[in-house]
C-alpha cells in the first residue's frame, strides 16, 4: 500500500514537472511492479539480454571512456551519441540508483532501462526538450509496457495548445509508435558493442528507420 501510494504521488509530480527525474525515477520503479519481471523474462529469453542480465554493465564516465568516443569518427554510434551528451549539457552519472525495488535482478533491469535512455534519444534523434522527451517516451512505453512510460506518453501533451498536440501526434508519436512496434527489442541491445559502428547501419539493423527532425 505503501509503494502504491508513493508511486501514485510521484507520477503527480512527474506529471506536473517532467524535470524532476527524482519523481519520475520512483514513479518507473513503484508502478512497475508486474511489468518489469516480464521484461526480465524477454530479456532471458534472448542470448544477448541474458548476457547482459549476466554481466550487469553500467553506463557511467566511469565504465565508458567519454574521450574515446569524442575520438570516434563522426556518423559513428559512439560519436553520436557524445555529441548528443554534449550538446545537452548531460552526463551519464545522472541516473539516479534504484531505491524501491527489493529483488537484485528487477532491479538491475530498472537500472539498466533508465541508463540506456539516453541511448535511445541518440538512436531516435530526439532532443531532451519537452516533445523529445514525449516522443521517446511514446516510444520506450510501447516496447516495456511500463505504466510510468505510458503515464508521460499519455499525459505530458495535454501540456501542448490542440494544433501542437496534433503536429506532433502525426508527425512524430505515430513514427515512434510504429518504430516500436517493429523494432529489436531495445533492452537486448548490448548498446556498448556497437558505438565504433556507423550509426545508420546500427540503426538498420535494430530496426530503426531515418527519424522525423524534431528541434
Amino acid at each position: 500500500m505503501q509503494k502504491a501510494v508513493l508511486g501514485i504521488g510521484s507520477t503527480a509530480m512527474a506529471f506536473y514537472n517532467q524535470y524532476r527525474h527524482d519523481m519520475v525515477a520512483v514513479s518507473g520503479e513503484t508502478t512497475g511492479y508486474f511489468t518489469i519481471p516480464r521484461i526480465k523474462q524477454r530479456m532471458m529469453a534472448d542470448p544477448v539480454g541474458r548476457q547482459i542480465l549476466t554481466e550487469r554493465p553500467r553506463i557511467n564516465s566511469r565504465t565508458m571512456d567519454l574521450d574515446y568516443l569524442r575520438s570516434l569518427p563522426l556518423g559513428t554510434f559512439g560519436k553520436d551519441y557524445i555529441d548528443f551528451m554534449d550538446k545537452c549539457k548531460i552526463s551519464p552519472d545522472t541516473r539516479m540508483p534504484v531505491k524501491f525495488i527489493d529483488n537484485i535482478d528487477d532491479a538491475y533491469v530498472i537500472q539498466r532501462y533508465r541508463e540506456v535512455h539516453d541511448f535511445c534519444h541518440s538512436l531516435l534523434g530526439m532532443p531532451t526538450n519537452f516533445k523529445g522527451e514525449v516522443v521517446v517516451k511514446w516510444f520506450e512505453w510501447v516496447q516495456t509496457g511500463l505504466p510510468m512510460c505510458g503515464f508521460a506518453a499519455t499525459l505530458a501533451p495535454i501540456k501542448l495548445p490542440m494544433n501542437e498536440r496534433i503536429d506532433l501526434t502525426r508527425d512524430y508519436i505515430v513514427w515512434a509508435v510504429k518504430t516500436a512496434l517493429t523494432a529489436k527489442f531495445y533492452m537486448n541491445i548490448y548498446f556498448e558493442k556497437h558505438f565504433e559502428q556507423p550509426l545508420d547501419e546500427f540503426r538498420q539493423e535494430i530496426g530503426i528507420g531515418t527519424p522525423p527532425v524534431l528541434s
